[in-house]
């Protein structure tokens, strides 16, 4: 079990070496078809661009049971290297499983610095993007989705599962709700 866990991280730390920018390459978003992203991700790889398929572990609720699935960050969306000057980045739009490169003026627009390599920063040992990776108790958080989204509270306690449980201030007091990690921002 040791041994296949250091294989994933190792195959995540090279995963985050293939993924870094060289000489004038810049990140670039692709619009995929719904519920395209692998296709277009295995696709775009075979033709030689890097690119980066952001996913993450949720919980979801149907008939009364939860289960954990790994679900896209940006549903319809990823993320392509190339240097616009340099590469033939023309073919993208014809690949299978993209509708389009994201383009202003016939060039395609980068994503702003920084945006994709936080994104590659929070990836765990299994390959799968933790958000909120930053929390820790006592902290102020903001409830970003669900019932209580805009709530602010206090993180009181963190668990192995993406579980947390904040202290939510409502009406001049607080109470404890359990949440799902991927649900919270910091304040």
């Amino acid at each position: 079990m040791e041994r296949r866990t250091e294989e994933v991280v190792g195959h995540a730390k090279a995963a985050r070496v293939d993924l870094e920018l060289w000489g004038g390459e810049r990140w670039y978003v692709v619009q995929t078809l719904h519920h395209r992203e692998k296709l277009a991700h295995s696709h775009l790889g075979a033709q030689g661009f890097r690119c980066f398929f952001p996913r993450f572990r949720k919980t979801v609720r149907h008939a009364r049971k939860l289960r954990e699935v790994v679900a896209s960050v940006f549903p319809g969306y990823i993320f392509v290297i190339f240097d616009a000057e340099r590469d033939r980045w023309h073919c993208v739009n014809g690949t299978l499983g993209v509708a389009r490169l994201l383009t202003a003026i016939k060039q395609p627009v980068p994503v702003p610095a920084g945006v994709v390599e936080d994104l590659i920063g929070a990836i765990d040992g299994s390959g799968l993007v933790v958000l909120g990776g930053s929390l820790s108790p006592g902290q102020a958080v903001r409830i970003a989705a669900g019932p209580f989204a805009g709530g602010l509270g206090i993180l009181e306690r963190l668990d192995a599962q993406g579980r947390v449980r904040v202290l939510l201030n409502i009406m001049g007091g607080q109470v404890p709700l359990t949440i799902d990690r991927a649900n919270l921002t910091a304040a």
